[in-house]
């Protein structure tokens, strides 16, 4: 961490930035606070901090405001030092320096995503190979053919040849013998399921099987399916089943912690689409819980879908998933503190300011322009001709300027829509910004704060 950091800000938030500073102290590095002489130092440009900062003062840090989208490279070569923005919220501060001090690393993880092309059969091979980008780019690492029930799969040798081709490494799922021996004779990676019945088929090819009971709960048929690979001396993969809620889900959990048990050293495969699939609710919680079990158990192996519409994320999810839960254990901690990817719906802090506190703030306002906050209590809307606050927003309609034009009027009806949404749900709000959604969306690109932006995927155990 710098030994001198140098805030610079603007006169609105300079206030609350000493405040914050002196509740933190005593703080490990000297600090040095330079106001701009603007009103938000976020809203200056490049050209404003080079005029009116006239050096870096003795400091080896320049912090601006997170939402500062100046060149950050311009001011670090001009000023001879480093330069970095820094949260989005002065209330912020603590968790910043706390990271800076244990930096986040949520490149690696050990966990490896099989994404099933459900539908692969219906598919030309051009329209399966475009669906194969679009799962690695949501985190995927193996591509599963999904086969049909009594439909054809003419183009199978075809679509693992183009595959590979493409530089994906794939597996083939069927309860079909003959489209098993087919993608094991065609040089498929993995065969997605093999039981006791139908192991000899591994003899035909180099392909990884993927062994499961004869029946979800005979986990002796699965047994001696194991002892068959044993002998062999043949890698394989385990999968126990999960099997849908109200209809074995218990179960299922306890024969995962069974068969660990059973084999410490096995590599085990979760299909986690029983659940989050055939459950009404939103995936990114699914998706911790069953991340928790395949942490504690070292499932090394899980297999996505994204059918339903409710799913449509699943993938990404859980990529996210394994990095934040590989992280957290990595520190012997809760999975907390560790990303906020899964936190979709709502934020653990989502109101930073008191109704107390954006008072203060209004008060000191002394142009038309229309500010928008929102607190525990509610949506704040002020400006130079007073501070008004309500819950739904048409209540703060007949508080606007009549001579807003068009143009301002749509600007603040898209701030109050986001307000409102940010308040109903407990979600942070910041004016001029879009909501953040986690997981749930794509991040925007020059967000700095998306760690999918960052560096290469690292893994403790490469997925082969």
């Amino acid at each position: 961490m710098a030994r001198h950091i140098l805030f610079l800000t603007g006169s609105l938030a300079e206030e609350r930035l000493r405040q914050v500073l002196e509740s933190l102290s005593p703080l490990p590095f000297e600090t040095t606070i330079v106001n701009l002489g603007v009103k938000v130092a976020a809203l200056a440009t490049t050209d404003i901090v080079l005029r009116r900062l006239d050096s870096a003062r003795g400091a080896d840090l320049i912090l601006l405001p997170g939402r500062f989208r100046g060149d950050l490279g311009a001011l670090a070569e001009h000023f001879g030092t480093a330069v970095e923005r820094g949260p989005d919220e002065l209330e912020d501060l603590p968790q910043f320096f706390q990271r800076q001090a244990r930096p986040l690393d949520l490149s690696r993880h050990d966990t490896c995503i099989f994404a099933e092309i459900v539908d692969a059969p219906s598919r030309e091979i051009g329209a399966i190979l475009a669906k194969a980008a679009e799962l690695r780019r949501d985190g995927a690492d193996v591509i599963d053919l999904g086969c049909l029930p009594d439909t054809p799969f003419p183009h199978l040798e075809e679509a693992i040849d183009a595959l590979h081709g493409a530089g994906f490494t794939v597996s083939v799922d069927s309860l079909n013998a003959e489209e098993l021996r087919r993608a094991n004779r065609a040089g498929a990676d993995y065969l997605l399921s093999l039981t006791e019945e139908t192991i000899h088929l591994v003899d035909e090819g180099g392909a990884v099987p993927v062994l499961i009971p004869t029946t979800p709960r005979d986990l002796d048929s699965l047994g001696r399916a194991v002892d068959a690979m044993f002998d062999r001396g043949r890698r394989f993969l385990v999968d126990p089943i999960l099997e849908p809620i109200h209809h074995g889900f218990t179960q299922s959990l306890l024969r995962y912690h069974a068969v660990r048990e059973r084999w410490p050293d096995a590599e085990i495969l979760m299909g986690i689409g029983n659940v989050t699939e055939l459950t009404d609710a939103d995936t990114s919680g699914i998706t911790a819980v069953l991340m928790g079990v395949v942490s504690e158990l070292r499932i090394g192996n899980v297999l996505a879908v994204q059918v339903s519409p409710h799913c449509r994320r699943a993938i990404r999810e859980f990529d996210t998933a394994r990095r934040q839960f590989f992280a957290a254990r990595a520190a012997h901690s809760m999975p907390r503190g560790f990303g906020n990817g899964l936190l979709c719906l709502r934020d653990r802090r989502p109101f930073v300011r008191s109704a107390e506190q954006i008072a203060e703030t209004a008060a000191r306002i002394r142009d038309p322009n229309y500010r928008v906050e929102v607190s525990a209590e509610g949506i704040h809307l002020y400006n130079r001709d007073g501070l008004h606050r309500a819950t739904d927003p048409f209540d703060l309609f007949p508080k606007l300027d009549p001579t807003t034009d068009s143009g301002h009027a749509f600007y603040l009806g898209v701030e109050l829509a986001r307000a409102q949404i940010a308040w109903q749900l407990g979600k942070r709000y910041a004016q001029d910004s879009e909501l953040r959604w986690g997981a749930a969306t794509d991040e925007p690109r020059e967000d700095p704060s998306a760690f999918h932006a960052t560096g290469p995927t690292k893994r403790s155990d490469p997925c082969p």
